[in-house]
């Protein structure tokens, strides 16, 4: 019973429960929606739950970069952006190599958009750790400037080029699963190694807590917020390299547009308070699994565009009511029966102590 409970207080539990409810609605409509089989021409499994995978790559990538920048008690709006720079670097570096077709060629394109992410993540950095911008002001500034530096790579054109490596990334299998989704999940692995098993993690979140206080525990803030701000530019643009080489096109307008609010909606239903603090990195991916799972359900079932906003608004507002401790006793009966005698007054604990008088008969 005790363990029911603590699930019951676990916030990405109920990110899993919204999953199974959505596999369900559309397992309802489609009996055949969770069947694989295999496509003939390319050997390979297909299937609705592979695809939801598929495109659960990218989001994974941006939401575990946003959990630290979060945690810190900050927010990355720029990663959407990020995602574009990583494509479009990628698109034009394959489009104008001698030889595109090359491996050689994909790990030259991947290099160069880590290297450009970097080299933004440190200026989003610089202006908060250095300069004291607020994090909501510096990213914002450089979610248009990367946009801008996307469309100036690609001459504002949507870029495709050709490259059977570096389609492989979200169209090839590892063990029947997109490769996407198997270098996203190891990323996260070894992320969450470095963060649990060193004491870097329990930095970021005393520095969530109160900067000031850690920097008298003798926790440098400066270098701490470097780092989470270039890993989260530096994942974003991974997540752009699985975004582009789905269909190895980029879109300067399209890749990544909004997908930072995607990521924000992934940490919060994880269980990671905006406040910053205590992060779950397990709790951030199953929410990145929920976003692709809901984006997956409302193509499925032919919602409208015009209110896709309100349906995804509404299945996140009805997570977000359920991980609240007062809706969950309200809507599970468990507040305190009528007629229940009530308890002894506690004592004010700040009022002083006299005694009293013996009263003798």
């Amino acid at each position: 019973m005790s363990r029911v409970k603590t699930a019951l207080r676990t916030p990405w539990f109920w990110a899993i429960i919204g999953i199974a409810v959505l596999l369900l609605i559309n397992s309802i409509k489609n009996p055949a929606y969770l069947a694989l089989s295999v496509n003939p021409t390319t050997g390979l499994l297909t299937g609705n739950v592979l695809d939801i995978l598929r495109v659960s790559a990218p989001i994974i990538m941006i939401a575990l970069g946003m959990t630290f920048v979060i945690a810190t008690e900050g927010i990355d709006l720029s990663v959407g952006s990020m995602m574009a720079v990583g494509g479009a670097v990628a698109m034009q570096t394959l489009a104008t190599i001698d030889d595109p077709t090359s491996p050689s060629a994909m790990f030259a394109a991947i290099g160069l958009a880590l290297a450009l992410a970097i080299v933004l993540g440190a200026i989003n950095g610089l202006l908060v750790a250095v300069v004291g911008l607020q994090p909501f002001i510096s990213t914002l500034i450089m979610m248009l400037a990367a946009r801008g530096i996307a469309r100036v790579i690609t001459d504002g054109q949507n870029t495709n080029a050709t490259n059977e490596p570096f389609r492989q990334l979200s169209n090839g299998q590892i063990l029947g699963l997109p490769t996407s989704f198997v270098i996203a999940i190891a990323i996260v692995l070894i992320i969450a190694f470095f963060m649990r098993r060193t004491a870097l993690g329990l930095m970021i979140e005393s520095i969530g807590i109160n900067p000031h206080a850690s920097r008298l525990a003798g926790i440098r803030p400066r270098p701490i917020l470097f780092g989470v701000y270039i890993l989260s530019a530096a994942l974003a643009a991974v997540g752009g390299l699985f975004s582009v080489s789905e269909v190895m096109t980029v879109s300067v307008s399209g890749t990544g547009n909004l997908m930072e609010l995607d990521a924000i909606l992934a940490v919060v239903i994880g269980g990671t308070s905006l406040a910053g603090g205590k992060f779950s990195i397990l709790g951030s991916t199953i929410g990145a699994l929920l976003i692709a799972t809901l984006n997956k359900t409302v193509l499925f079932l032919g919602i409208p565009a015009a209110a896709t906003p309100a349906f995804k608004a509404l299945v996140i507002i009805a997570l977000v009511l359920l991980q609240s401790e007062r809706i969950r006793s309200f809507a599970f009966g468990r507040a305190k029966p009528k007629g229940t005698p009530p308890g002894p007054a506690k004592a004010d604990e700040s009022a002083p102590v006299t005694k009293e008088k013996e009263v003798v008969a």
